[in-house]
């Protein structure tokens, strides 16, 4: 395309039938990114709201969102989980405004409506009127009928502690939905301990929230950006690693199995390996193998289009990206360990957490790359980006040296948006 073109195309111009070529339009365009939210927040698919752990008691909450919409994740009475939309059925507010709490009921400041733990309405205040010089005046109808006014209740999924929700009562079960491929790293991060909630990271990246999925399905970068993964080995090009996706190609686990530090041939000659990099505080590689990791010392799992689940050695997160627009997000970091852990494990799943979140040695790169790209993007929205890297085609690899992850992301996008 040329690079002088000042023709602003109104859809995204794809280069065929393939995804090797991502136009920059995929980024910037407000009426793609409502298409999006309809598309893929809020139809057939699954969108993490929290950990089980995060609501271990009767009336315990935790406010959220899925897309843009306000979410609430809630345990009743019965230990079971709900997540109810933070939008009273009378005229609509956000009635919660906490994010986390304990409840007995939910009851709208507004005018004063209430529902259960489950979303269900039980209370309009003068619903049969007032009684005044012998008369009942207002009131509501007589066909008025509670159960006909609670609030939009979410389907829910849980599975090893983690909870997804679904505006759309058809959509397909979550076993189904991430497919035996991806189901198989789910289960061996969340294989039925209980999960205990060590804290969390927030913070607000200016760029598309694709951006964010891209960065983690994408093995080329982090030998290369990184200076710590490269210089220590934790992830770079001449690690062990495979790349797997589900069968539609919208999620994928990145899988490598840490080698040694130090020099090889293959990261001599990259900028950010430093061989002179001394840590202060050595106990930051203070790493233990544990017996569920199975081989890998770093399985980074996209599962499309909510949520990152992070293995990196002993710290393990979940990642919820939440748009705010097309051209930002916000980026939850919900650190945790197990309840069986020792107290010296759960000391070093923190050390290391500090590698990670908004401020980590290796995180804060990727959302200032992000952001530039964005700044980019928004500059020239008739440009494109490239992901060549390995070819045009979209295929499982035994190595990092590819962005058929992005191509596999991007096949499933134009078929669900161009639909």
């Amino acid at each position: 395309m040329n690079e002088t073109s000042t023709i602003f195309p109104k859809q995204p111009v794809w280069p065929g039938d393939g995804t090797h070529h991502i136009p920059f339009l995929t980024y910037t365009s407000e009426d793609l990114y409502k298409r999006e939210l309809e598309r893929f927040f809020y139809k057939g698919h699954w969108c993490y709201v929290g950990l089980e752990a995060e609501v271990p008691n009767a009336g315990d909450f935790k406010r959220t969102v899925v897309g843009e919409r306000s979410v609430i994740m809630v345990r009743d009475v019965s230990g079971a989980i709900n997540v109810v939309e933070n939008v009273c059925a009378h005229r609509g507010m956000r009635f919660c405004r906490e994010r986390h709490g304990n409840r007995k009921d939910f009851v709208c400041p507004y005018h004063q409506w209430s529902y259960t733990l489950k979303g269900d309405l039980q209370g309009v205040p003068f619903r049969r009127g007032v009684k005044q010089d012998g008369q009942v005046h207002g009131g509501m109808p007589a066909d008025f009928k509670t159960a006909d006014h609670g609030l939009t209740k979410l389907q829910v999924a849980t599975r090893g502690g983690v909870v997804f929700a679904s505006f759309d009562p058809e959509v397909e079960s979550f076993e189904s939905y991430l497919g035996p491929a991806i189901l198989g790293y789910f289960d061996r991060l969340f294989n039925g301990r209980k999960l205990k909630v060590l804290g969390y990271n927030r913070q607000r990246i200016p760029g598309n929230w694709k951006l964010m999925q891209e960065n983690i399905k994408d093995p080329y970068h982090p030998g290369l950006l990184h200076t710590w993964f490269v210089t220590y080995g934790l992830w770079r090009a001449d690690n062990k690693s495979q790349l797997r996706m589900d069968d539609h190609h919208r999620h994928a686990a990145m899988i490598s199995t840490r080698g040694q530090a130090g020099k090889s041939e293959q990261v001599t000659q990259v900028s950010s390996f430093k061989e002179g990099m001394q840590l202060n505080d050595p106990s930051f590689l203070d790493i233990v193998p544990e017996p569920w990791w199975g081989g890998p010392t770093a399985v980074m799992t996209t599962i499309f289009p909510s949520v990152i689940l992070q293995q990196q050695v002993n710290s393990v997160s979940t990642r919820h990206i939440q748009p705010t627009g097309h051209g930002s997000f916000d980026f939850v970091w919900t650190h945790f360990g197990f309840e069986d852990d020792s107290d010296e494990m759960t000391q070093r799943r923190l050390r290391q957490a500090n590698l990670f979140g908004p401020a980590g040695f290796v995180s804060a790169d990727d959302g200032e790359v992000i952001e530039f790209s964005q700044q980019a993007f928004e500059s020239k929205p008739f440009h494109r980006a490239l992901a060549e890297l390995g070819g045009h085609g979209v295929e499982d690899t035994e190595h990092m040296v590819t962005e058929t992850l992005i191509r596999g992301m991007y096949r499933y996008w134009r078929e669900v948006m161009e639909s």
